[in-house]
């Protein structure tokens, strides 16, 4: 916080801040760290030095073991929950994830996007590097790779998907816990 003041205007992101503030009280076995890590961090938001020209953003994905004492107002000005994707948003982070991946005729990544309503960014990056690696597998067990230059000329069928979406499960939850989040915030 202090470089941050000096360096102003700039910004603080407190990457799955969950790990750092988490509810007090939860733990005997820590000497009282959290407490004193919580406390650190109330105090640098509250101002007794003021944050001009500095903002404070954090994220994670487990609000409900937060701190409420970081929710009060005055500490973090906006909550905003970030969703799951819809299938237009699945079908663009598809594309990114397969862009310079060699694609057989077969992939519909339209049928792709249908196919994997609560994937999550990351879990459709795990799928398509899924797919990958059993594409791998089967390039060099079939020997249809280049023994020169010792590459594996692979593509990417829609069989491979289709075996990568049996082992690819989604792991982002939307459940009750976030629904209770977004309404006290």
């Amino acid at each position: 916080f202090r470089k941050a003041r000096q360096a102003a205007p700039s910004v603080i992101f407190l990457d799955e801040i969950d790990s750092i503030v988490p509810a007090r009280g939860g733990s005997t076995s820590d000497s009282h760290v959290t407490e004193r890590v919580i406390s650190q961090i109330l105090t640098e938001l509250d101002g007794l030095e003021s944050l001009n020209s500095v903002i404070v953003i954090a994220a994670t994905n487990r609000p409900d073991i937060i701190d409420p004492a970081l929710l009060r107002p005055g500490r973090f000005d906006r909550l905003i929950e970030i969703g799951l994707p819809d299938e237009l948003a699945r079908q663009e982070i598809l594309k990114i994830h397969t862009a310079k991946k060699p694609l057989a005729d077969d992939v519909k990544i339209e049928d792709l996007a249908k196919r994997t309503e609560k994937f999550s960014g990351a879990d459709l990056g795990a799928l398509v590097g899924e797919a990958v690696m059993l594409s791998i597998r089967e390039c060099v067990l079939a020997g249809k790779g280049n023994e020169e230059a010792q590459v594996c000329e692979y593509k990417l069928e829609a069989k491979h998907f289709e075996e990568a979406l049996k082992k690819v499960q989604p792991t982002a939850s939307e459940d009750e816990i976030y629904k209770r989040f977004a309404k006290v915030a």
